[in-house]
């Protein structure tokens, strides 16, 4: 009997082909052909699975976020029970911060996804609508952890995740030890009013 194919798995396991490619060559090297090699199937296989480079590239963007918050989540439990806001809020923001080759590679590639988003519309607007959700729990963080009223802590969301990423890009770009950048990311938590950023309430 004929071996059932999973279809969600062939394409999970052409999107790691994708990411892989990016990582290496750069955005300006992917195709369907050349993600199908990189996979080892056919370009008709990954025809099958994806009608275009954009539908292929839309759905390696999605699971390239998966990835991100599974990682966030990863820190968040690491935290224990009941973890505090503050805690919280370093667990997220320093997701952000390249601190492993793997992370360095995620990096470059969200690089290479934004890249592609500032021309195709329904990308950016994808990416907007995740950055809205991201920057609202954020602030919600701020407000458990400082007190602030929600207007401050967007504002407060909304800078810090900029700072974040800001980070990230100087250890991807210009060699900053992710050290560093960590430091400079607690030093901006403390002067933005969050309280103990790695102990539990009951701690």
């Amino acid at each position: 009997m004929p071996k059932r194919v999973d279809a969600a798995e062939r394409r999970a396991h052409i999107a790691d082909a994708l990411f892989r490619v990016i990582a290496r060559d750069g955005l300006g090297a992917v195709s369907l052909r050349h993600v199908a090699t990189e996979a080892g199937v056919t370009a008709g296989m990954v025809q099958h699975y994806f009608s275009s480079k954009h539908e292929m590239m839309t759905f390696a963007m999605q699971a390239a976020s998966a990835r991100y918050e599974a990682r966030i989540r990863d820190a968040i439990d690491a935290l224990g029970i009941e973890p505090a806001p503050g805690g919280m809020l370093r667990a997220v923001l320093s997701n952000f911060i390249p601190q492993s080759a793997t992370e360095l590679s995620d990096g470059r590639i969200s690089l290479e996804f934004q890249a592609y988003a500032a021309g195709h519309d329904d990308a950016a607007r994808s990416l907007a609508a995740g950055d809205a959700q991201l920057r609202a729990w954020l602030a919600a963080l701020i407000v458990e952890a400082s007190g602030v009223d929600a207007g401050t802590a967007a504002e407060r969301a909304a800078g810090l995740l900029g700072m974040a990423e800001g980070l990230g890009l100087k250890v991807l770009g210009s060699g900053m030890p992710a050290s560093e950048a960590l430091s400079a990311l607690d030093a901006q938590l403390h002067l933005n009013g969050v309280a103990d950023t790695t102990r539990t309430p009951d701690a």
